[in-house]
């Protein structure tokens, strides 16, 4: 029996989808997974060096990302913070806030080290596009 809503794979450009084997989100029903994101702006290539910034560009990344699903910021359900160093993370809680305030999902914090030195936290969400 075919799939009402077939599994279906978003694309951001990053360079790290093609040499790493994987899709920056991945639409199954109603359900989307968004991969780890960064703080890389996929537009210039460019990241800052502010756990902050880094964090407005990967909640950007990840809207991006959910649009192109078709589902929203408000259909997540699941977050997963990863920060090479927990003591950033108080630092980026106002814009994820301002992202994830009204929301409130269910959320992770994890200190491990990420794959660019540059790199201050990575973020994945899931979301459920049958919550609207």
């Amino acid at each position: 029996m075919a799939s009402i809503n077939p599994r279906r794979l978003i694309s951001s450009g990053s360079p790290f989808e093609a040499q790493i084997g994987y899709s920056r989100a991945v639409v199954d029903g109603d359900f989307v997974f968004v991969s780890g994101c960064t703080g890389y702006d996929y537009k210039t290539g460019q990241i800052s060096d502010s756990v902050v910034e880094q964090t407005e560009q990967t909640m950007k990344n990840i809207q991006t990302a959910l649009q192109e699903a078709g589902a929203e910021m408000r259909d997540i359900v699941r977050v997963r913070y990863i920060l090479p160093d927990r003591k950033d993370f108080p630092s980026t809680w106002p814009v994820l806030q301002k992202w994830l305030g009204d929301i409130r999902p269910a959320a992770t914090m994890i200190q491990a080290g990420l794959m660019e030195e540059v790199m201050k936290i990575e973020i994945e969400v899931t979301a459920m596009m049958s919550r609207k």
